[in-house]
């Protein structure tokens, strides 16, 4: 007796099996959830616009809309200034590179030493405290002053420009808080992954190195990009001490147009370049809540 292909035996081997047709049942709650989803987005769609409606009508029914619409949202004067903030938001670029390199190492130093168990290092832990403690408390303005003016007053350092300043204080401000993050994160890995790591004879860096940082990383890595999302914002503040960047670009075009248009596409660059980075940071922890929720790895 011959078997045919597919139903067992050697004719059958490696054959495709074809999936199942859904049933009635299941081609209906198929038909019910895109029912409902195109219903959703429908009532989404109409509910915004709704809304932009009204705060519209709002906005221009006030009495002194006209005043506000020539002096922020002038379009020739958006157009005029533009290169001009666009060459400043360069400068606040470069040093948004710099200050995360800066803020990257500085803050992943502390945050290990904050994490030294031994007596012979309890000096740099209470060093690295106080460090997190001081720059956390201190706002980013006060720190900009005092790194600013205060530094090149002691007549030590050469003359160097004031953007190189701003990213000395950017960079000692948001390592306390990388560091913070990250030691948090490094606390939150299981102290059998140390323990495991150690009994393989790896040595106390090579398990801070190859065991816990990564683990740790991973943890944090939203919270770690939502600070890069607010640094990216706080390099506009180097223009207090006199750098040229898009805020004292918009600043100067200001006076110059007596409109604070420029202001408006200052903020407006800020936001554009901020927007990609916090559509990752969203991605980033809804992929980690999904992995949690099936009790993935974290």
């Amino acid at each position: 007796m011959t078997l045919p292909a597919g139903a067992g035996g050697p004719a059958g081997v490696g054959a495709p099996v074809a999936a199942p047709a859904p049933s009635q049942v299941e081609r209906e709650r198929q038909l019910y959830r895109q029912q409902r989803g195109r219903r959703s987005v429908v009532v989404s769609v109409v509910s915004t616009l709704v809304v932009v409606a009204l705060v519209w009508v709002g906005v221009v029914s006030t009495p002194g809309w006209a005043a506000v619409q020539r002096s922020f949202f002038d379009p020739q004067v958006a157009w005029e200034t533009l290169p001009d903030i666009l060459l400043g938001l360069w400068l606040n670029v470069r040093i948004l590179f710099a200050a995360s390199i800066g803020v990257a190492v500085l803050g992943t130093l502390l945050a290990v030493v904050r994490g030294l168990r031994s007596p012979v290092f309890f000096p740099l832990r209470m060093l690295a405290t106080g460090y997190t403690d001081l720059f956390r408390g201190l706002p980013l303005i006060i720190v900009l002053y005092l790194v600013g003016f205060g530094l090149p007053g002691l007549g030590v350092f050469p003359r160097l420009a004031p953007e190189f300043w701003g990213t000395i204080a950017i960079v000692l401000t948001y390592s306390s808080y990388v560091a913070e993050v990250l030691r948090a994160g490094m606390e939150a890995v299981h102290p059998s992954q140390r323990l495991a790591a150690r009994s393989l004879g790896l040595s106390h860096a090579q398990t801070l190195r190859l065991v816990v940082l990564p683990q740790a990383i991973r943890k944090v890595t939203p919270a770690l990009m939502n600070d890069f999302v607010s640094m990216q914002k706080d390099v506009g503040l180097v223009s207090i001490l006199g750098a040229v960047d898009a805020v004292r670009s918009a600043q100067i075009a200001q006076a110059e147009q007596t409109n604070f248009t420029p202001y408006l596409v200052a903020g407006l660059l800020f936001v554009l370049i901020s927007l990609p980075l916090i559509r990752v940071t969203d991605a980033v922890a809804r992929k980690q809540q999904q992995r949690e929720q099936i009790g993935g790895t974290v």
